[in-house]
């Protein structure tokens, strides 16, 4: 088992520190997620300061972007770490694409499955020198001249980790993926039950091996008493949140847990969002957490392994 830091704070000097950091500490790696910071401006940088420590988007919005943009981003990651680096991507929801980002909102599995295609052609192209045509739906790619080709990556072309929930995109990180990025808001059983046969049938589809697979579980710690009941709160605030949004219904619906995401859902309506925590019983937050009794690193790994056990091979900790 894997062991990586994720750093919510993705500005440049932070990246820098955190990286440091998470590589003195015996992490194995550093992944971080789009939120006010650019992830993969983040992962070139910590990729550049580290020798040994994987570094990952997790993730960076697809829709946001177009494959060409992500293809450059990436690989220049990819350089800056000597190989080091994973590119995990996400759809994000309809209201960030559309009016955050001011994007098209298209059905999600097909068009990231088109993504994932374009950014792999985009490399080839580079790689191989061979002509860029890629035409689908959503992305055509068709032009590609010496001067803009930065040529063969001498570490390879980075991997790609998919983010999913439901079915759809589980299937296609099985299909089209190097890796599948668990969202926080699962389960143990919930991977055994819904997300592996997903990835199996995705991989059935095109004779793919194996996927990895990465948790990224909530984790109730901390140095001293106070610092794990402040864990513990936050950690019971996030599951209430996203126990609320009808889009991770499946999960609290496996078990047996539909009339909590219904008052849930109803609180958030009213703005009630400081109550909303008081909702998750100890059953819940059981399921979704992973109680450990130190932050530090072999702790985690010890206590990651014994939730997922063979079901993950790589995990991400978030720790404040």
């Amino acid at each position: 088992m894997q062991i990586d830091l994720g750093v919510r704070d993705a500005a440049p000097d932070n990246a820098l520190a955190a990286a440091r950091r998470a590589e003195a500490g015996g992490f194995d790696g550093i992944q971080f997620p789009e939120l006010a910071h650019d992830p993969l401006v983040a992962c070139a940088l910590a990729g550049s300061a580290t020798e040994r420590i994987r570094t990952a988007t997790s993730v960076t919005v697809a829709f946001a972007r177009n494959p060409m943009v992500v293809a450059q981003a990436a690989n220049d990651a990819q350089l800056a770490s000597h190989g080091r680096f994973s590119l995990g991507l996400g759809s994000q929801v309809k209201a960030h694409i559309e009016r955050r980002f001011s994007m098209p909102w298209t059905a999600p599995a097909p068009r990231m499955r088109e993504f994932i295609g374009a950014v792999r052609a985009i490399w080839r192209s580079w790689e191989s020198g061979e002509k860029l045509a890629f035409e689908g739906e959503h992305y055509s790619h068709s032009l590609m001249t010496p001067m803009f080709s930065p040529g063969p990556n001498p570490h390879g072309s980075p991997d790609i980790w998919l983010a999913a929930v439901g079915p759809a995109m589980t299937k296609l990180a099985g299909e089209a993926a190097d890796g599948f990025i668990a969202h926080a808001f699962t389960t143990a059983d919930y991977i055994e039950q819904v997300s592996l046969p997903a990835l199996a049938e995705g991989r059935d589809r095109t004779g793919r091996e194996s996927t990895d697979v990465i948790v990224t579980p909530f984790v109730v710690t901390g140095s001293d008493e106070a610092a794990r009941a402040a864990s513990e709160r936050a950690v019971r605030e996030q599951i209430a949140f996203y126990g609320s949004t009808p889009s991770y219904r499946g999960v609290m619906e496996l078990h047996g847990w539909e009339d909590t995401a219904d008052a849930l859902h109803a609180a958030s309506r009213r703005g009630e969002w400081s109550a909303m925590g008081s909702l998750i019983t100890d059953d819940m937050m059981s399921a979704f957490a992973i109680d450990c009794p130190s932050p530090d690193v072999e702790a985690l790994r010890r206590a990651v392994e014994e939730r997922f056990g063979l079901s993950a091979h790589r995990a991400c900790i978030t720790l404040g």
